[in-house]
């Protein structure tokens, strides 16, 4: 495993070049891939910043805002990790309103926000019609390995004693989650592009993740 160390807005622009290279005439989707502490939304935010500098409209979602209902998240307990891996996500929702309409004869009218973890309830958001060429950039947790019809992937990965550091404790119920994760998807190694952040000042690039 070659990694190369970098800085952060190396991370951005590697992956804003990704991105812009394999954004044609139709749309991206693009999903920016880590735990929490791993912070993907900020680099989400990043790439869309400079995908905005070369002409792509950019629309930002979150994966925080397709989980399903409480009752069906929470069936086996609050903190299950199993279910946190297996049932949060609302993965056909993701797919349905946000990725389905980008692909080969799409519309590309997208649904932002679909559910509002916080008050449970629908968020009742507009649809947004992304131009063509736009890119949806999507941060969240856990997203790889289902098969979603994504352009380009980054995962940030954090090892297993650096994730325990940084998360907080009381979401150290869900270290199974993530350590399972690791071990069936190896995000690292099966994104486009993958990142280790243990030290998020001092990111590395791993440089035989696949293109």
């Amino acid at each position: 495993m070659r990694l190369r160390p970098v800085s952060p807005d190396v991370v951005a622009d590697e992956l804003t070049a990704m991105v812009h290279s394999r954004a044609g005439a139709g749309w991206a989707g693009v999903a920016v891939d880590g735990a929490p502490p791993s912070a993907p939304g900020e680099l989400a935010d990043a790439v869309g910043e400079r995908l905005r500098v070369l002409g792509h409209p950019v629309l930002r979602v979150s994966a925080a805002d397709f989980l399903r209902p409480a009752s069906l998240r929470f069936e086996r307990g609050k903190r299950d990790p199993d279910a946190r891996y297996e049932l949060w996500l609302d993965e056909g929702g993701l797919r349905r309103e946000v990725l389905a309409p980008l692909g080969v004869g799409g519309t590309g009218k997208v649904l932002p926000a679909l559910w509002n973890a916080t008050t449970d309830r629908a968020t009742r958001a507009e649809y947004v019609v992304l131009p063509p060429g736009g890119v949806v950039l999507i941060d969240g947790e856990l997203l790889l390995g289902r098969g979603l019809p994504l352009d380009v992937t980054a995962h940030l990965w954090l090892s297993a004693p650096a994730l325990a550091r940084r998360l907080p404790e009381d979401e150290h119920w869900a270290l199974p989650a993530f350590a399972r994760y690791d071990a069936e998807v190896r995000p690292l190694h099966t994104a486009d592009l993958g990142v280790r952040v243990d030290d998020p000042r001092h990111p590395a690039v791993l440089d035989d993740a696949p293109r």
